[in-house]
């Protein structure tokens, strides 16, 4: 079992009318949100773990995850607003603005953390920037790291972090206990300020890093060595929902290889972890390929 643990939200995705004006679309979406739903189209058992508003927002939430397979018993249900993020699509990729105050989603506490029953963890996305629910996913991550493998994949958008310092020690408390890290190329400029995705391992006990490039592939890193994984050529519709995509692939692979419980993901082999990271590229490339986070179902690959 892999629970997923972070933000839901709708995405107002931008749509023309009839009449040639700008209309907006409200579709389910959020970074860890759209891991859980590939998880679950791919046949992999996964749960989610978010605050759930009982809005009509919510409604579609939790109908979506249903309809996926995503068992979302583990989700804090409140009478407050869902966060919508309203994008904006250039040559493709995807911008956001973000509507989140006294959200659902946002204002968890620690309080509401579940009893954990999986054997890994996939946090990350914008529940890791604003308070209190980012406090909640770090003592998740930080109660739980000793028992299951935990996966952060730190989706950072500039444009939503209002204070930088907190949100920087932060992922680097996460960073700490983590097993696999997942990041973009801009990301890592981002945390880093440079191109070494090996710097994340210092201090660490990380074992595995994916570093995504777009069109230019994944490289995976461990402590011994790297190696590239090609990109699989897609006729690209728009990206969003491309990383969340990949990630559940290559958690899913692992998964069904019997590779991530805290004992066998150390027995990992680079021939294991490119394997994963080749199926994720799969997965990601039929998302691509179709409007809006729609990751596909296990029969269509």
């Amino acid at each position: 079992m892999i629970l997923c643990a972070g933000e839901a939200l709708i995405d107002m995705i931008p749509r023309q009318t009839t009449q040639g004006g700008t209309a907006f679309a409200p579709l389910a979406g959020g970074s860890v949100f759209n891991t859980a739903i590939a998880l679950g189209r791919l046949g992999t058992p996964v749960q989610f773990f978010s605050g759930l508003s009982s809005d009509l927002f919510g409604d579609v939430l939790r109908k979506e995850l249903t309809a996926s397979k995503v068992d979302s018993s583990p989700a804090h249900i409140s009478d407050r607003p869902t966060t919508l993020a309203f994008v904006t699509l250039t040559d493709g990729h995807a911008s956001y603005a973000f509507y989140d105050e006294n959200t659902a989603g946002r204002m968890i506490g620690q309080a509401d953390l579940p009893v954990v029953q999986a054997d890994a963890i996939f946090f990350g996305g914008i529940s890791l920037v604003v308070e209190p629910c980012a406090a909640a996913y770090q003592a998740l991550m930080q109660r739980e790291a000793k028992t299951c493998v935990t996966m952060i994949d730190p989706n950072i958008r500039p444009g939503f972090i209002t204070d930088e310092a907190a949100y920087r020690a932060r992922l680097a408390d996460m960073f700490k206990v983590a097993d696999i890290i997942k990041t973009s190329d801009e990301d890592l400029a981002w945390i880093t300020g440079g191109t070494d995705a090996g710097a994340l391992f210092d201090g660490t006990a990380v074992q595995a890093i994916l570093l995504t490039r777009g069109a230019q592939g994944v490289t995976v890193l461990t402590r011994d060595g790297a190696a590239e994984v090609p990109a699989v050529k897609a006729t690209v519709v728009d990206t969003v929902g491309a990383g969340d995509t990949f990630s559940a692939g290559f958690l899913a692979d692992l998964h069904k290889a019997g590779l991530l419980t805290k004992s066998t993901l150390p027995t990992a082999t680079m021939h294991d972890l490119t394997r994963a990271a080749g199926f994720g590229a799969r997965v990601a490339a039929i998302t691509v390929a179709r409007a809006g986070a729609n990751p596909p179902w296990a029969a269509e690959l």
